[in-house]
């Protein structure tokens, strides 16, 4: 994602958070207790931090049911609780939502528990193992009137809100076609016979394709609208664990509001030479580039006589109403004849599911929709699955 000529360079120092207005949220004068089932890795710096930093939240209580994992995470963290039994922390009456972060397998069974608790509730992605159990969920929070979040984290971070910004500005003209290639080399923990839950379908749902693919299926609907019909063929190329390690797919969006229709493909290898993750959008005036898990720089290339002082992707950029201290931006902008490349770098939060339980807080103040509920998530499982009939 580089060019030759760059004609200006642009370092800002943001000192706000993306669209998120946190600046403005007025938090509920009463704390909402968090506990966390499955405090494992995930939890250590992406998920529990955010969770302890969000004004109006405490992260109050812990479970993994290795006891002495649990205390010690507990006290690592300063949690003030500690459970190695997850009915006790979901029943515990200072305990007010939960955060599921265990595998999928159990999403279901705890998810259910919480709803019959009457509390709030946030499960990790993927939502469950199908579309049915998905709706189970689904069904139960709203029986419980409680609200069922899903930590399909990237539609809250300020890259991808810069992307949506530009493609809602039509910067690129009409989307025709959206590519996403990813791929990485073998693991070499799953290649020793050391393989983990990740690799099991019966844990996961599928493999890694499920666990890291979800993440971009999410996002893409979020930007472009939901995924109306897909095919698919997944395959077995290493032969080291049971499930799926190369999986390639095409796509069609719902039709937009100007009646356009944008089409996409993908390919996911999980037993290739060397890393790759790059995400192409075509449309018909331009184009937007980005990764969906690397912090590459985010490109936009569009025709030059598309900016206008009313519709400047540098001047106007969504990054600056943000608000989180620290959280760097670099622009840079090139000519080539009658186009305009715009090159520009934000780095995720150090938290990276800081946006995302941001705008829980907002969500449950009535200051705002999530973006990431049962609702949304439910598609990206129902996506999956239908790509990986074929295997």
């Amino acid at each position: 994602m580089s060019f030759d000529l760059l004609v200006t360079r642009k370092l800002i120092k943001i000192t706000e958070g993306i669209l998120t207005n946190t600046a403005s949220f007025i938090p509920s004068a009463t704390v909402i207790r968090w506990g966390i089932i499955g405090c494992g890795n995930v939890t250590e710096i992406k998920s529990g931090p955010a969770y302890q930093q969000t004004a109006g939240f405490s992260l109050h209580a812990v479970m993994r049911r290795d006891a002495a994992k649990a205390q010690d995470y507990a006290r690592r963290h300063q949690v003030p609780l500690w459970f190695s039994d997850a009915d006790a922390l979901i029943n515990h009456p200072d305990i007010d939502a939960v955060y599921i972060a265990t595998p999928p397998d159990s999403h279901l069974l705890y998810a259910l528990k919480v709803a019959a608790a009457g509390k709030i509730c946030c499960v990790e992605k993927p939502m469950a193992l199908d579309e049915a159990e998905c709706q189970q969920m689904i069904t139960a929070f709203e029986q419980a009137s409680k609200p069922l979040f899903v930590a399909y984290y990237r539609r809250s971070l300020p890259r991808f809100l810069q992307v949506q910004q530009w493609l809602q500005q039509g910067l690129i003209g009409q989307v025709r076609h959206v590519h996403w290639a990813f791929s990485r080399s073998p693991n070499p923990a799953d290649v020793a016979g050391a393989t983990g839950w990740r690799t099991d379908p019966a844990q996961a749902g599928g493999g890694y394709f499920v666990d890291l693919a979800s993440h971009g299926l999410d996002l893409l609907m979020f930007l472009l609208g939901d995924i109306t019909q897909v095919q698919g063929m997944a395959f077995n190329q290493q032969g080291i664990y049971p499930a799926e390690d190369a999986v390639t797919a095409c796509w069609q969006f719902a039709a937009q509001p100007d009646g356009s229709k944008a089409f996409g493909s993908g390919y996911w290898n999980f037993a290739a030479d060397k890393r790759r993750d790059e995400v192409e959008i075509i449309g018909s005036a331009g184009s937007i580039r980005f990764s969906v898990f690397d912090e590459a720089p985010l490109q936009l290339t569009t025709a030059s006589e598309t900016i206008t002082p009313d519709n400047n992707p540098i001047e106007n950029l969504a990054l600056e109403n943000s608000a989180l201290g620290g959280f760097r931006s670099e622009i840079i902008t090139s000519e080539n004849g009658g186009s305009t490349t715009i090159s520009v770098q934000i780095d995720h939060p150090p938290h990276i599911q800081h946006f995302h339980v941001q705008n829980i807080a907002r969500h449950l103040a009535e200051q705002g929709q999530h973006p990431s509920t049962g609702h949304t998530a439910k598609r990206a499982t129902a996506v999956m699955a239908q790509i990986l009939q074929s295997k």
